[in-house]
């Protein structure tokens, strides 16, 4: 047996000596010897240029892959605000897959009996929309006479010059509307097809989550390289979850409660169909800035067609505008916290993204994607500089 000065030299890097290790003699303080280079110097860096042509391409994927990508991301945010129930009812022993198939009929229930007492009298507005704004255009005239000889002054400059003739004619051709709905149909069709197959899809996906459990959870410890990682992504993902729970379900109980005052206040006042109205602002309060301002200029366009007078007619829309102040201003801020205070610039350009990306959907996802991009941020300190940006 050789004795301890005969070892090879490379293993004196591992040698140690009265507890310390003793490093070699190419890497001792004070050594004119050049070091081996770093695996972290030889890794190679990623460019400004190669971001930006990654950046496009995820976005050009979201927008091209959207029939398949939205449906995933429906489901994932609704099994995370639905995930509290399913615990609530595993802690009566009943099984994950029985628990999501109540939560899930229940769901549907819910939105089959909301769709068919509101959606009626929705439809029946729709198809008298014609109507409704020729009687909104004479209700205005009535209201501002002004505006009604600006406009009868405008129509006599347009028809300066004219003869009897001609002026006989553009009536005639202004009477007659001839209708070809045969291209608008088939649209019509097509969206609700897409639709149908985007919400089944959606429905299936989500029986699926809810019934899993923790599963892609333990999939995804399992796959982390070391126990750091593993300890890491268990605590994004149950943060992710418990905020976007918290979130979604906070928001639904506000916009709710926040429907039900509208539509009560709206029932007072006589306007008809009270309900379908309240609904129909809680709906759109999800959807931040643009949601609130359709609000009001919906109910004022509602307001304006039920009563006569101007103040009677500009009630709705003020009611509804100063609960949407006291709701954002108060209520929300006080039960939801500092946790979801958010950058409202951020929240705007997320908004605008997002609508432009998936439309409506997208504008109702834009605010639980943005708190789970802070999430992830405040976890991994490299992203930390987009953490501090996101928020407020």
């Amino acid at each position: 047996m050789k004795p301890p000065s005969a070892l090879p030299a490379a293993t004196e890097p591992f040698a140690l000596a009265a507890g310390t290790l003793r490093l070699p003699p190419e890497a001792a303080p004070g050594s004119d010897s050049p070091s081996p280079p770093s695996r972290a110097a030889a890794a190679p860096k990623t460019t400004p240029a190669q971001i930006v042509l990654i950046g496009l391409g995820t976005i050009a994927f979201l927008y091209f892959a959207r029939p398949l990508i939205l449906p995933v991301f429906m489901a994932c945010f609704a099994g995370m605000a639905l995930k509290p129930l399913i615990r609530w009812l595993s802690g009566w022993h009943i099984p994950a897959a029985l628990s999501a198939a109540v939560v899930l009929c229940l769901l549907v229930a819910a939105i089959g009996i909301g769709f068919f007492q509101l959606g009626r009298p929705a439809l029946a507005w729709m198809n008298e929309a014609p109507q409704h704004m020729a009687e909104l255009r004479q209700r205005v005239q009535n209201i501002f006479p002004r505006l009604a000889r600006l406009s009868q002054a405008a129509a006599a400059v347009n028809n300066l010059g004219a003869s009897e003739a001609e002026k006989n004619e553009a009536q005639k051709k202004s009477a007659t509307v001839e209708v070809n709905d045969s291209r608008g149909t088939g649209s019509i069709l097509n969206w609700t097809g897409t639709f149908l197959t985007g919400a089944g899809e959606t429905l299936v996906l989500l029986y699926l989550l809810l019934a899993s459990g923790d599963l892609f959870l333990q999939k995804l410890v399992h796959v982390m390289p070391t126990l750091h990682d593993k300890r890491r992504a268990v605590e994004i993902s149950h943060e992710i979850q418990q905020n976007i729970s918290n979130y979604l379900f906070t928001v639904s109980l506000i916009n709710l409660g926040m429907g039900l005052i509208v539509g009560g206040g709206l029932y007072f006042m006589g306007v008809p169909n009270a309900a379908m109205w309240g609904m129909f602002v809680a709906v759109l309060n999800f959807v931040p800035y643009f949601g609130p301002v359709a609000g009001v200029i919906v109910l004022a366009t509602v307001g304006l067609l039920t009563f006569d007078t101007l103040v009677r007619g500009f009630l709705p829309p003020a009611w509804y505008l100063l609960l949407h102040l006291l709701e954002a201003n108060l209520i929300t801020p006080v039960l939801l916290g500092r946790r979801f205070t958010l950058n409202p610039v951020v929240i705007f350009v997320s908004l605008i993204f997002w609508t432009w990306l998936w439309g409506v959907p997208g504008a109702l996802l834009s605010v639980p994607i943005l708190v789970s991009i802070k999430v992830v941020c405040d976890r991994v300190p490299a992203m930390s500089p987009v953490s501090e940006l996101l928020s407020r």
